[in-house]
């Protein structure tokens, strides 16, 4: 655990650096969708700088979460959190609707999640 956080949860801080990651992450592959007048080599560099942050926020959330999680249970937290974020993105950015079959779809990889973090 980190000195700079002693009071957040082991089970807690990756899922909280998971979320930071993914908003930069899903910024930097998708913000200039709205923007396609900039310039291609722009978009290039600017998405850079926003996934290098993504890396410095996902890389310690595996470090610190292979403590308490599974690689597998860490990448399926990092799908599911993805697809939370791309739709809170795509809805209130892009100002594009979700479908219900793109719903359907979501809901198929959440049950996928379910059975990586139960046995049966």
């Amino acid at each position: 655990m980190p000195a700079f956080l002693p009071g957040l949860s082991p089970y807690l801080l990756p899922i909280a650096l998971l979320v930071g990651s993914n908003v930069f992450m899903t910024t930097a592959w998708y913000w200039h969708l709205k923007y396609k007048e900039v310039p291609l080599i722009s978009v290039i560099f600017i998405s850079w700088a926003l996934a290098f942050v993504e890396y410095c926020l996902a890389v310690p959330a595996n470090r610190f979460g292979s403590t308490v999680y599974s690689a597998a249970q860490l990448k399926t937290m990092q799908e599911v959190i993805t697809l939370v974020i791309f739709a809170l993105f795509s809805t209130f950015y892009l100002k594009e609707a979700l479908t219900w079959s793109q719903g359907f779809g979501f809901v198929l990889i959440a049950a996928g999640a379910f059975f990586v973090f139960h046995k049966l």
